[in-house]
């Protein structure tokens, strides 16, 4: 009997016994402010959407080391396609709170709740809106609520980037050394400019007017009685809002609820999604024993797999960024699945900005080789940028909205070196070459270390490495999306493009989100249009601890302080802590990443 066996036939009675005490969750109130009224068990409903939490591409781990329930992206994706065929469900209410999603991710969703539109009326409510939640809600919603007290920041798209030159040269006395292959990459220009080169300066604004061109269709298509300059002229109060025709009611929640349930004739509210969601899975027994084994029970023939954050060998976290892409943890998911004849078709949802080029290389191979067994479809969410793209290139048919940002297709690299900034208070590094007698040998042992510069012979070895990891960056690629190399050369050299863009220049096929994906997907395998679908992830149940099999790769948890750090950060510039992450990597002396080599919010 293994270890594994053997503890399972220790706990699988403990746990036995103990699963009939559960009473599970108790039904949380069905909104904020509720109505007086009785809730009937039965009869016409309105569903309640919760997104005030927003729809992560994975939910957070829980008890017993299972995957949350109800909370993640393919689960909002699953409920939508249950909406479609729930004839009890007269009308959806949509709750955004104070949420804050990206622009891509609000396309989808949009696009998913006006497909249900079609059928019954979908209302949207929110504490607040941005750019972002008002484009959803304009894109999906029939009725459009905000709630008295707020604002609709309807402000227009804008991208901030940060520059570090004189901090880390002037400040600290740091030099740093970056090199990049391809002139839009920009790879320096963070840490060595203090505001962006033309070619930089170029592909951005290019990138932002598409953007702008399809958020500012979506919301005239929407909301056909906004003044053409109502998106781009707030912040607005409620009033002013509602005036302008960028919302229609002023309330609260459950206004908004009582409103929707008297327009269609339903007598009770029931939660489909969020907070308080019942759940949809196989219970407790099966929790448990998906806990002991490490598997997921019910075997979807259709597998999403989630590939977010930057993309590293062993992982770690920056600034308390944990996980990201881990190729140790994901290769193993990925192999699972290529071996797995149960599973029909594989959908890569990936929101990357890149990271290690040896990480992106050896799951881009694994993912190839899934590819030659079984369709593999790829879904962009907000971003697929340089290793994110080398990644979503090996898709047999690749989707991503028209508010995704693609490409990148370039490799920078390079270190920071502080010996300049020791010297300021006396210290000196000195490099003894084992190769007595040669001058450049210290320089070429010593190329990773932080205490010593690179020389121009060192440097020009390192660009050489790099434009082999550019040329091969470039014939994945062209390999995997089917064109010639030089129609992918003609679209690389760093520039960013959005999916729209990305289209027209072959790094895309359709736009379009994850349950298009699916839906390619399962036609592609041959399987009916109700085919399962779930979200596969590397098992880390009890027996995985217990064995020692293996710890997780991204280490433990962040301390107090780099916490505090990173939820500062995050407020201040959510895209530095992904940006961070993507150039982890040269701190573990790599030398050469496919990465975005600048934080990009767009808001």
């Amino acid at each position: 009997m293994t270890p594994a066996a053997r503890a399972a036939s220790v706990l699988l009675p403990l746990l036995v016994v103990a699963l009939p005490g559960c009473e599970g969750r108790a039904r949380a109130p069905v909104g904020q402010g509720a109505s007086a009224h009785d809730e009937p068990a039965s009869g016409p409903a309105v569903a309640l959407l919760d997104l005030s939490d927003g729809a992560p591409e994975h939910s957070e781990g829980g008890l017993l080391g299972l995957s949350g329930k109800g909370g993640s992206f393919p689960d909002f994706v699953r409920e939508i396609e249950r909406l479609g065929r729930d004839t009890a469900v007269r009308g959806v209410l949509v709750r955004l709170g104070t949420a804050r999603v990206g622009l891509a991710r609000a396309d989808e969703i949009g696009a998913m709740l006006a497909e249900v539109g079609k059928r019954i009326p979908v209302f949207c409510h929110a504490n607040e809106y941005g750019n972002a939640t008002l484009f959803l809600a304009a894109r999906g919603c029939k009725r459009v609520w905000v709630a008295p007290g707020s604002s609709v920041d309807a402000i227009g798209l804008a991208a901030q980037m940060l520059y570090f030159h004189k901090l880390l040269a002037e400040e600290i006395g740091l030099d740093v050394d970056f090199l990049q292959v391809g002139k839009f990459k920009g790879a320096e220009e963070p840490f060595t400019r203090d505001g962006p080169s033309p070619e930089a300066r170029e592909s951005l604004e290019s990138t932002l007017a598409d953007l702008r061109a399809g958020w500012i269709d979506g919301l005239h298509s929407g909301r056909p009685g906004a003044p053409g300059s109502a998106p781009e002229d707030g912040p607005y109060a409620p009033p002013g809002a509602k005036e302008r025709g960028l919302v229609d009611e002023v309330g609260y929640f459950d206004e908004a609820r009582d409103a929707l349930e008297k327009a269609v004739g339903a007598v009770r509210a029931e939660v489909r999604f969020g907070p308080g969601a019942a759940d949809g899975g196989d219970g407790e027994i099966a929790d448990a024993l998906r806990a002991l084994v490490g598997e997921s029970l019910g075997g979807a023939p259709v597998a999403i797999v989630s590939a977010t954050g930057s993309i590293s060998m062993e992982g770690g976290g920056v600034l308390g960024e944990s996980g990201g892409i881990v190729e140790r943890r994901l290769v193993r998911t990925l192999v699972r699945l290529e071996r797995d004849d149960d599973v029909r078709a594989v959908v890569l949802r990936i929101d990357s900005p890149g990271g290690s080029a040896l990480a992106s290389d050896l799951l881009w191979h694994e993912l190839m080789a899934i590819r030659s067994k079984k369709p593999l479809v790829v879904s962009v969410g907000d971003m697929a940028a340089s290793g994110g793209y080398y990644l979503a290139s090996a898709g047999t048919t690749v989707f991503a909205d028209a508010t995704s940002i693609v490409g990148s297709i370039g490799v920078v690299g390079g270190k920071i070196a502080a010996d300049r900034a020791l010297g300021r208070i006396g210290v000196h590094a000195e490099t003894f070459a084992a190769k007595v007698g040669d001058r450049d040998a210290a320089s070429r042992a010593a190329y990773e270390s932080l205490l010593t510069s690179w020389d121009p012979a060192t440097r020009a070895r390192v660009l050489e490495t790099m434009t082999g990891v550019y040329d091969l960056f470039l014939s994945r690629v062209a390999q995997g999306r089917g064109i010639a190399v030089e129609r992918v050369a003609a679209a690389a050299e760093g520039r960013i493009f959005s999916g729209r863009d990305g289209q027209h220049r072959g790094l895309i096929d359709e736009v379009g989100g994850l349950r298009e994906a699916i839906v390619r997907a399962r036609a592609m395998a041959g399987l009916p249009d109700d085919a399962r679908f779930e979200l596969a992830e590397e098992p880390e149940g009890i027996l995985r601890v217990l064995t020692g099999s293996e710890l997780r790769a991204s280490g433990g948890g962040a301390s107090t302080l780099t916490g505090s750090l990173s939820e500062t950060l995050a407020l201040a510039a959510p895209g530095l802590i992904p940006f961070a992450g993507s150039l982890a990597s040269l701190a573990a002396g790599e030398r050469v990443l496919c990465a975005l080599p600048f934080a990009l919010t767009v808001r």
